[in-house]
């Protein structure tokens, strides 16, 4: 089973806020991720990608992925092999939630490269960004189209925005769907990103897109060996409740434990946007993992917010992986903690959240309307 869809090679609780659609005003929001949700997107891994020294690893990891997703949720599978990855999926995953997209891709990152959603009044609005392979550091030609070509592709509902005179990656950026935006200096003043505006230019050009009412620029932190310019994702996460969650290093020894520290004291400064602190639950630092002598940003912030899981990565580290998961319980009491093993994705430099992306409710055509 499965949906197949090929198209040509070529080519919580949110505020209301008022964006001009048109000839029409209609409230619109980015949603907080644990918003409701229609589907999740994976971008699969294959021969032609930097995976293939390792494809069966992470096809491995990929399958745990499609299958903790499709025992909730619908999943759309972006790949060049639709065939492939059924053949590989069948009977291990709940093939009724799985649908297909045929396109090729340079690699599988579809945080960074998949749709970011707004909601309107009258349904999605589907943000197309210029992702560039992170400041031009890999090949993006392909993945830069994904979002066209998914479009074209009737499987989602919405209006197409073309955004792609502005570089933005999704793990880049973190909402709370109340107003505020949460993102990292060091990776939106980046060079070869957006280096003809600065950053106050970049923060009225984001607030008057998604209708900010303040963007909390993170100054510190950082994790060796990655290569996002420090993606909010691997750092700090809004949770309900206006709690933060964040990596803590505790090993003064560690190179990491002056920035995070730093990073730990500017958390404490924000202030939500009627004043108060945030609730800040500290995430433990992996021990380090280190492959061919460089280490790897193994982080435990890199988690996915489903409906009712949340979906974290795990490191074959008994002790951290379990202190991991007690955090993540107390931000989402009500949500199942499930932890997926994402060694074979820490050695491409990106981990669980990074490997997908969510799309709010109202985003699906189903199978059933596709006929």
């Amino acid at each position: 089973m499965g949906l197949f869809v090929s198209l040509p090679q070529g080519g919580g609780t949110e505020k209301t806020l008022q964006l001009n659609f048109g000839v029409e005003t209609v409230a619109a929001f980015l949603p907080a991720e644990w918003h409701l949700q229609s589907l999740i997107q994976l971008t699969w891994p294959h021969k032609n990608t930097d995976w293939a020294p390792m494809l069966g690893e992470v096809d491995a990891c990929y399958m745990e992925l499609a299958k903790e997703i499709t025992d909730r949720q619908p999943l759309l599978i972006v790949t060049p092999e639709p065939e492939r990855v059924r053949k590989l999926i069948y009977n291990k995953v709940n093939m009724d939630n799985v649908y297909f997209l045929e396109c090729p891709t340079n690699d599988t990152w579809a945080r960074d490269h998949g749709f970011i959603t707004m909601l309107t009044e009258q349904g999605p609005l589907l943000l197309d960004f210029c992702f560039n392979g992170w400041g031009m550091k890999f090949a993006a030609n392909e993945d830069n189209q994904i979002n066209r070509r998914l479009f074209a592709s009737g499987l989602l509902h919405g209006a197409y925005r073309n955004c792609l005179d502005f570089v933005l990656e999704g793990g880049s950026i973190e909402s709370d769907g109340k107003g505020t935006l949460l993102t990292t200096s060091t990776c939106l003043l980046a060079p070869n990103r957006n280096e003809t505006m600065n950053r106050k230019d970049i923060e009225n050009h984001l607030k008057s897109l998604f209708h900010l009412e303040q963007v909390l620029w993170l100054d510190y932190g950082y994790l060796s060996g990655d290569d996002t310019d420090s993606h909010i994702d691997t750092l700090v996460r809004f949770c309900p409740e206006d709690t933060l969650v964040y990596v803590k290093c505790t090993d003064e020894n560690d190179e990491h434990y002056e920035a995070l520290q730093r990073m730990e004291e500017q958390l404490s400064s924000f202030r939500t946007l009627d004043g108060r602190a945030y609730r800040l639950l500290p995430l433990p630092m992996p021990d380090a993992i280190v492959c061919n002598g460089e280490r790897l940003p193994a982080t435990y912030a890199n988690f996915l917010i489903m409906n009712e899981a949340v979906l974290y990565p795990t490191y074959a580290q008994p002790d951290n992986d379990e202190r991991a998961k007690k955090v993540l319980s107390q931000a989402f009491p009500h949500h199942d903690i499930i932890g997926v093993d994402c060694r074979a994705l820490i050695k491409q430099h990106g981990s669980l959240h990074c490997a997908t992306m969510q799309y709010p409710s109202g985003c699906f055509v189903t199978a059933k309307e596709n006929k």
